[in-house]
């Protein structure tokens, strides 16, 4: 059985400046979240949009569940990936159940079974649907509106969701609730989540496997507890800080053997 929802084989990109990512090669589990971490200009965001064909790679080959993405139709794909952003991205013009049903209007599903999804994604999130769904993205915070970014990238039921520092741009508390309720929502959901962040700690916090690029290269893949116990170099070390390697950090991590993520 192929636990494997992303593939990416031998995958390159250059841009003018240079090689973005370089020679490539990943396996992504299902149902477990993964992130992508590194410095600005590693490569992160530029994986992360291959993936559903917003970059195309110049060499290599990226399947999900087993199929060669260069052969399928790019907005289908992108119409069952989900996929969240840190600028969020939602229509001003138009309502919360229009921002969240978008992908499943373009995909001609029934009206009813729409509002019956937004419903059930507004109360998955902690949103009064009928307090919510009539407002406007400029009537909720910006933590409500990343919340909802997250609801409509569930809303057509992707199996493999994208996450490109979603919540980078929110207050650290905010950015903390955001995180706690990804890891409660992944409990219940089991999606695919790849993950991009610069954040250290918000990495180890709700990371199943953490993967460590540099200039492009892949420098470390591996389950948070192993980056911290066996870092590859002294570039990870470093890049992980030190305040995680310190004993009153590490003995409650290491404590946690036994379940998925870092912080659980």
């Amino acid at each position: 059985m192929n636990t494997a929802a992303v593939e990416l084989v031998n995958i390159s990109k250059i841009f003018d400046s240079g090689h973005a990512v370089k020679n490539l090669n990943l396996t992504l589990a299902k149902g477990k979240i993964t992130t992508i971490i590194g410095p600005s200009g590693c490569g992160k965001s530029t994986t992360l949009k291959m993936i559903n064909k917003l970059i195309e790679p110049d060499e290599g080959t990226i399947f999900i569940n087993g199929k060669d993405i260069s052969l399928m139709d790019s907005v289908n794909l992108r119409r069952n990936i989900g996929y969240v952003i840190q600028q969020i991205g939602l229509f001003p013009l138009m309502t919360i159940e229009e921002n969240i049903s978008i992908v499943p209007i373009l995909k001609g599903v029934k009206k009813v079974e729409i509002r019956e999804r937004v419903t059930e994604l507004l109360n998955l999130i902690g949103l009064d649907p009928e307090q919510y769904r009539y407002r406007y993205p400029s009537e909720i915070s910006g933590g409500q509106q990343q919340r909802i970014g997250v609801a409509r990238a569930l809303c057509a039921d992707p199996s493999i969701i994208l996450m490109d520092e979603p919540f980078s741009a929110l207050d650290p508390i905010s950015r903390v609730q955001l995180q706690d309720e990804l890891i409660s929502l992944q409990k219940k959901l089991k999606k695919t989540i790849i993950f991009v962040t610069h954040d250290m700690e918000e990495a180890l916090k709700i990371s199943d496997h953490m993967v460590v690029l540099k200039d492009g290269v892949l420098i470390q893949s591996s389950p948070p507890i192993d980056l911290l116990r066996q870092p590859k170099n002294e570039f990870v070390r470093e890049f992980i800080g030190v305040k995680y390697f310190q004993d009153s950090f590490i003995l409650p991590m290491s404590s946690l053997d036994d379940h998925e993520g870092a912080s659980r």
